[in-house]
């Protein structure tokens, strides 16, 4: 590990530890990529297959929790690239649900956002802090249910990434980012056209939210995903 700049210096040792516990209870991978022009590592779980293991059949059944949170997937990389290159953040007040391992939250960050990143897995949360330090930027992080939102404050903007892939958690999410969001903010959802997706915007537009939906393409792993940006703003004066 490289020794932080002075700034960060506190934070070098907190890095180090966390990474020597991660790597104790993970098999790691740390990835670079390139957004806006900068530099960026994250730490993620190399198999996240491995990690089904750990799951109690107890725990299973309360939470069908799976561990999507451990991978990086296209779509976070795709919304990620989307935040760098195409939204101005500087000063904004910005939440990401199903954070995983942090990759948006980390480049609203650096894009100047107040960034509070949530997920349900306490795990996850390990990683978004790593992430964080690494690339030396500062956020907020904590759990956060959207089955049953806690959170009383209310945000300019919401990101997620590949959160539609269970349809019990369609109108979940809906109503979480509704309680989430100021009157006049808007959510980015980054989803690889996932059929569930069109069934959450119908939602979503039932719900008094309009949609703009962007086209994109994530072209870094073994194949092209075409990855779609559903903007979400609420409908003015029921139009």
């Amino acid at each position: 590990m490289h020794e932080s700049h002075e700034s960060f210096e506190g934070y070098g040792q907190e890095l180090r530890l966390l990474y020597k516990a991660l790597e104790a209870e993970y098999d790691l991978a740390e990835s670079l990529y390139t957004f806006g022009g900068h530099s960026f590592s994250f730490l993620s779980v190399l198999d996240s297959y491995a990690l089904l293991d750990r799951i109690s059949p107890e725990e299973f059944i309360k939470d069908e929790q799976m561990p999507y949170w451990a991978e990086i997937w296209p779509s976070a990389v795709t919304l990620s690239s989307f935040i760098a290159d195409e939204l101005s953040l500087k000063g904004l007040r910005v939440i990401e649900i199903g954070a995983g391992v942090g990759m948006a939250s980390t480049v609203a960050a650096w894009k100047g956002a107040q960034v509070l990143a949530t997920d349900y897995s306490l795990e996850a949360l390990r990683f978004v802090r790593y992430n964080a330090l690494k690339n030396r930027v500062t956020f907020e992080n904590e759990q956060l249910d959207w089955r049953m939102v806690k959170c009383s404050e209310q945000f300019d903007l919401l990101f997620a990434a590949d959160v539609l892939y269970e349809r019990v958690n369609l109108l979940p999410i809906v109503t979480a980012i509704d309680k989430l969001l100021k009157p006049d903010g808007a959510a980015y959802l980054a989803d690889p056209r996932r059929r569930l997706a069109e069934q959450f915007l119908e939602l979503a537009a039932e719900n008094n939210f309009s949609i703009t939906s962007f086209p994109k393409k994530f072209t870094g792993g073994t194949k092209d995903v075409a990855v779609n940006i559903h903007k979400m703003t609420r409908q003015k004066n029921g139009q």
